[in-house]
């Protein structure tokens, strides 16, 4: 296909997390134009999806998944290099994740609506209930019972997660029944199931609960295999998109193009479209349309792997985490399910979820071919390291009580947090929301691109603080926070 092609009011680009709920809410509008443009394959109902990404107990994101992005990025100063995965098929990375859905917490909401009062945690307490059927407690205040993705807790918990949270209830941290629960329920400090949306064994996400269903609207129209290269702009007005499909480019003209293609490409692309630092442009030879920090802050979820011996684990076909302990800040996961082919080998993970250190996001090339630099620079600060340090001891203590773990003594200085050292791959921020006399901000509360029209981004990029929690429950909330924010056009 080339040339031009027919336009849309809305063209939305990246068809995750986001970009599945804002497609679906924006074309229940029979007057509104809608295209969705996906990288990754598109199916045409959830029977037709393949096994990997419909059973909740998989996570396709190994060497051979044909399902994702990989990144190289580095975690740390120096040699502490990895790999990121993020989800290159419909429903994006909750169509490829282990299924936790635990809201962000209230503090992180009076911190994100501070300069954002749209985003206090009352104006987004509704969206939370509006996606939501939870299963166990629906009918309680703060929840929902009718939303589209069914949420619920472990029924019947693998031996791992019953050691793990027997040996904290009895070390006297409390038992936290409902991580989803209104604020004044939830300790700072506690244990409990993880809720997940996961029904029958089957992973409920975005793509299967709200776009395949509208897929029968006239007015909505959905591109798979369809890279997204380049905005196209009339003076500092986005008008248009270029993509590639099948080896043959194009281009759609729309009123407004929303981007919910992630933390990495949403940035990526506005870097690529001439939307960022100008004299990172102007190195790459790419012309400056807008200023905007685009890139120039990052966060993600810095976690340390404890591996430790057990009893043989059978293969259990169970989410990843069923259940997590939380102090404060920092999340202690035992994970259900191997990391290796030993079965006796089990895994800790030790999760700083607001961390001190910030990263940054860099274009290397105007070719979308090649993949942004990202450098997170865990551990930079002193507080991350003291943190995970103390967290790591509790960790321990924790996995001593255990009967029949073999723990191996740590001494969790400076080199051993670095030679252990992981990522949660919960990247967000790097097109943060804040007022436009906000330096750091690229959009408004709104989703809109400071100074520039008929651009939006809606997804991850734009969290503006370190999630207290993992972030897939409120990526769907601020896709309905955008279908209500975004002005119709």
């Amino acid at each position: 296909m080339r040339g031009a092609v027919a336009g849309a009011g809305t063209v939305i680009v990246g068809g995750g997390t986001a970009g599945c709920v804002l497609a679906a809410r924006l074309s229940a509008d029979p007057e509104h134009t809608v295209c969705l443009l996906e990288a990754g394959p598109v199916w045409g109902s959830a029977a037709e999806l393949p096994a990997d990404l419909r059973l909740a107990g998989r996570m396709p994101i190994g060497p051979e998944s044909p399902w994702v992005w990989r990144y190289p990025v580095r975690l740390a100063d120096g040699p502490v290099r990895g790999n990121i995965v993020r989800g290159r098929v419909i429903g994006g990375s909750g169509a490829i994740n282990g299924g936790y859905f635990v809201r962000a917490l209230a503090t992180d909401f009076a911190a994100w609506g501070r300069e954002c009062p749209e985003w206090a945690f009352e104006a987004v307490l509704p969206g939370y209930q509006q996606i939501e059927r939870d299963l166990d407690y629906g009918e309680f205040p703060g929840h929902g019972s009718s939303g589209p993705i069914p949420v619920r807790r472990a029924v019947d918990p693998v031996p791992v997660s019953v050691e793990f949270a027997t040996a904290a209830l009895a070390a006297g941290f409390p038992e936290i029944p409902d991580l989803n629960a209104l604020p004044e329920a939830i300790p700072e400090t506690g244990v409990g199931p993880v809720p997940c949306n996961v029904d029958s064994g089957m992973r409920a996400g975005s793509a299967t609960e709200y776009l395949l269903p509208a897929l029968t609207r006239p007015n909505l129209t959905v591109h798979g295999s369809t890279m997204v290269t380049r905005i196209r702009f009339r003076g500092t007005r986005a008008v248009g998109v270029d993509y590639v499909r099948d080896g043959q480019s194009g281009t759609i003209a729309a009123d407004r193009i929303v981007l919910c293609a992630g933390a990495v490409e949403s940035a990526a692309l506005l870097l690529r479209s001439g939307v960022g630092p100008p004299e990172q442009l102007r190195t790459l030879g790419i012309p400056v349309v807008g200023p905007a920090p685009v890139g120039a802050w990052c966060t993600d979820h810095p976690e340390i792997g404890i591996d430790y011996r057990g009893a043989a684990t059978p293969v259990a076909d169970t989410v990843a985490l069923e259940y997590s302990l939380f102090l404060d800040d920092v999340e202690i996961r035992p994970y259900a399910v191997r990391f290796g082919p030993d079965p006796k080998v089990r895994r800790l993970g030790v999760a700083l979820m607001r961390p001190h250190s910030a990263g940054e996001l860099r274009l290397v090339s105007a070719d979308p071919r090649v993949p942004p630099s990202i450098e997170y620079r865990y551990l930079a600060a002193e507080y991350d390291r003291e943190r995970f340090r103390a967290a790591v001891g509790v960790a321990t203590e924790l996995l001593r009580a255990i009967p029949g773990a073999a723990v191996p003594d740590q001494q969790p200085d400076n080199s051993w947090l670095r030679a252990n050292l992981g990522t949660s791959q919960h990247l967000s921020g790097t097109c943060r929301m804040g007022p436009a006399f906000d330096e750091s901000a690229v959009v408004d509360q709104r989703f809109r691109v400071h100074g520039l029209t008929g651009l939006a981004v809606a997804d991850l990029s734009v969290v503006p603080v370190p999630l207290s929690r993992g972030p897939q429950a409120t990526v769907l909330m601020i896709a309905e926070q955008a279908g209500r924010l975004l002005e119709r056009v």
